[in-house]
C-alpha cells in the first residue's frame, strides 16, 4: 500500500484547515468492538460510564493507568475527517484503520477547540480532553512515515490531526450527519 509524501501532506492542509469552525457534521461512526475490529455504525448511543456503547474502550483499559483500567480522558477519540481523509488518500474505506470512533467534519485545532471545549454531537454532550491523541507505530503502519512525522510537527500538534480524545458529558445518540455544534 503506498502513502502520500510529505509534499503531498503538506499541499492537503488548507482542506484541512478549512474546517467548520461553529458547526459541522458527523462523517462517520466506528465501534472497536474487539482489537484491531472495527465496525461502521449509521448510529450509535454515547453513555457517560462506557463511551460509545459497543465498543471496547472499558474493557480494553490504558497503558497510562497504574493499575491498567481504562482513562477516563480517553473515552472517546474525535478526528477530523478532512485529515483523515487527506492521509488515506481519499479513501474513506481506509478511514476505519486509524482506530478513532468518531471521525467529525469540525475544526479541531487548539485555537478552535482547546480542553474543556464542549461539543454537541448528535443528541450528546462530549469534552475535550487536556490528554493529548498522538500517532503510533500502528499509525505510521497504516498511513506512512510522513504522516506520523506530520501530526508531531507543532503545526500538526496545533491541527490536532490526529485527533483529539474527549469523554462524554450528557449521554445520548449520534448518528452520521448529525452536527457538531461547538457549545
Amino acid at each position: 500500500m503506498s502513502h502520500l509524501s510529505t509534499e503531498a501532506l503538506l499541499a492537503g492542509l488548507d482542506a484541512v484547515r478549512g474546517a467548520p469552525t461553529d458547526r459541522g457534521t458527523v462523517a462517520l461512526v466506528v465501534r472497536r468492538p474487539a482489537l484491531l475490529e472495527r465496525e461502521v455504525v449509521e448510529r450509535a448511543e454515547l453513555r457517560t460510564d462506557v463511551g460509545l456503547v459497543g465498543d471496547n474502550w472499558l474493557a480494553r483499559g490504558s497503558r497510562h493507568t497504574d493499575d491498567g483500567s481504562a482513562e477516563p480522558g480517553r473515552q472517546l477519540t474525535l478526528m477530523s475527517a478532512r485529515a483523515i481523509d487527506l492521509f488515506a488518500g481519499g479513501d474513506r474505506s481506509r478511514w476505519p484503520e486509524a482506530g478513532d470512533q468518531l471521525y467529525v467534519d469540525f475544526d479541531l485545532a487548539e485555537s478552535n477547540a482547546p480542553a474543556g471545549t464542549r461539543l454537541a454531537v448528535g443528541a450528546a454532550v462530549v469534552e475535550v480532553s487536556p490528554l493529548p491523541h498522538t500517532g503510533c507505530a500502528k499509525f505510521a503502519q497504516r498511513f506512512g512515515r510522513d504522516a506520523l512525522r506530520l501530526v508531531a510537527t507543532p503545526e500538526g500538534k496545533h491541527l490536532h490531526l490526529r485527533g483529539i480524545n474527549a469523554f462524554v458529558v450528557t449521554a445520548g445518540a449520534v448518528a452520521t450527519g448529525d452536527p457538531v455544534i461547538r457549545l
